[in-house]
């Protein structure tokens, strides 16, 4: 029995080959422009998976960076305070020396005591530092500054939380510097600490007793190296926190390449055979095109006779 082909039967073939070219061909021209070969999840779901998860991956590694950075910006920035403190905190003590020489009348004893006063200010200032609108010398009461100014405002402010810096899903590198220990409370806190000291240096020089000149060169020397110590001490630590954060950095960097690398093996289209296939298909959608216009004539050609 032989199976007769009517015109509407060629009609639905050569509409169906053109329908079906032409979404062969949208669906490689969305590969070309998007650079991808997932275009949604049921192309590929094994790999539409994978994609989920290395996105993931690479956007909680971009934020592990930032936060790296972050904490390099802020230590930076403490760094810079601890370096002006130990300037000037060393010129201190050379203005120690300078008046112990016993050369110095009242009034020069007095004009060194105020310069060391306005030293001991300068250190509050720049225990005062700001990174990005927080106070980085507070602890975790970034909101407020640590010292007031002032002769009888030397009482520390903020507390002894420490800030860090997440650097993995289970690591971070502490940011914050325990100024506070070096500084202290000043002479209301009787602590030896550097406002304390600064303090009973201007003290010393303002009475000008052979008592007071001769503990400059004493007790008081020794407790101002001895905070001068303890402040490269901190600086060392800042300088250690730094590395930290910057291996870091170079770490998630390089996990991040190697992520994005898996990304692309997964979702990237091969430009090169994708283009190629265009053009095949753009040939087939228009040899369906010339096809169903052929049809389109014999039958119209039917009609009329």
């Amino acid at each position: 029995m032989s199976t007769r082909v009517t015109t509407d039967m060629v009609m639905d073939s050569t509409l169906a080959n053109i329908n079906s070219a032409q979404l062969a061909m949208q669906r490689t021209q969305a590969e070309l422009s998007s650079g991808t070969t997932i275009q949604e999840p049921s192309d590929n779901p094994f790999g539409a998976s994978q994609v989920i998860q290395l996105q993931s991956a690479l956007d909680g590694l971009t934020g592990y960076e930032k936060s790296a950075q972050d904490g390099i910006s802020w230590l930076n920035t403490a760094s810079g305070a601890l370096a002006n403190i130990n300037e000037v905190a060393q010129h201190a003590r050379q203005l120690i020396v300078q008046a112990a020489n016993g050369i110095n009348n009242k009034a020069d004893l007095e004009n060194i005591a105020e310069e060391v006063t306005q030293i001991t200010e300068t250190v509050k200032q720049d225990a005062d530092t700001q990174y990005a609108g927080q106070f980085v010398f507070s602890g975790t009461a970034t909101g407020t500054a640590p010292y007031k100014s002032g002769e009888g405002e030397d009482a520390y402010q903020g507390n002894n939380g420490t800030v860090a810096r997440a650097t993995g899903p289970a690591t971070s590198v502490t940011v914050s510097v325990a100024l506070s220990s070096v500084l202290g409370n000043g002479q209301a806190g009787g602590d030896g600490k550097l406002l304390d000291t600064l303090r009973t240096i201007a003290q010393n020089l303002r009475e000008g007793t052979p008592a007071s000149i001769e503990a400059l060169t004493g007790a008081d020397l020794k407790s101002l190296d001895t905070n001068l110590e303890a402040l490269a001490g901190l600086q060392a630590d800042a300088g250690a926190a730094t590395d930290q954060l910057n291996t870091a950095v170079t770490r998630v960097q390089d996990l991040q390449t190697t992520t994005t690398a898996q990304l692309g093996n997964v979702q990237d289209a091969n430009i090169a055979q994708v283009a190629m296939e265009f053009s095949n298909e753009q040939s087939a959608y228009d040899a369906a095109l010339r096809a169903g216009a052929s049809v389109v004539q014999e039958s119209l050609l039917e009609f009329l006779h």
